[in-house]
């Protein structure tokens, strides 16, 4: 069985980097809160725009939570062919390590529905990993 290829139309890009925030977390309370900024790239020809997320955050004790919304940081971006888009946010766990990882579901100019993959990305208090 062959799978299709993701059309040449209608791709994203997407990357993240994070930053451990010691000033807003509260260890001996088990809050450990992350700054992530995600760069999203139309490598697409047609475009597209950014109309919801879906985000599944997990600790390392298993706990997930799953957040859904409209947009990201209050804009629904359009991507023209190459364009990118980058924003920063955050994210709060109960353990010095987790993960992210996800969707964005986009809408290209024209009219096909498509989603996006953001790959999973590891959230980690500096020096828990080696």
């Amino acid at each position: 069985m062959r799978l299709m290829a993701e059309s040449k139309n209608h791709a994203v890009d997407v990357s993240a980097q994070t930053q451990y925030l010691p000033d807003q977390s509260d260890e001996s309370a088990n809050r450990y809160v992350f700054a992530y900024t995600i760069t999203i790239r139309n490598a697409g020809a047609v475009a597209a725009q950014l109309i919801s997320r879906h985000w599944i955050i997990t600790d390392a004790q298993g706990l997930v939570q799953e957040v859904r919304g409209l947009g990201v940081v209050g804009s629904q971006p359009t991507l023209q062919p190459g364009e990118k888009f980058e924003y920063t946010s955050g994210a709060s766990i109960a353990t010095p390590v987790g993960t992210m990882r996800g969707s964005y579901q986009m809408v290209a100019a024209d009219g096909t529905r498509f989603e996006a993959t953001i790959p999973q990305f590891t959230l980690s208090v500096p020096r828990i990993l080696h």
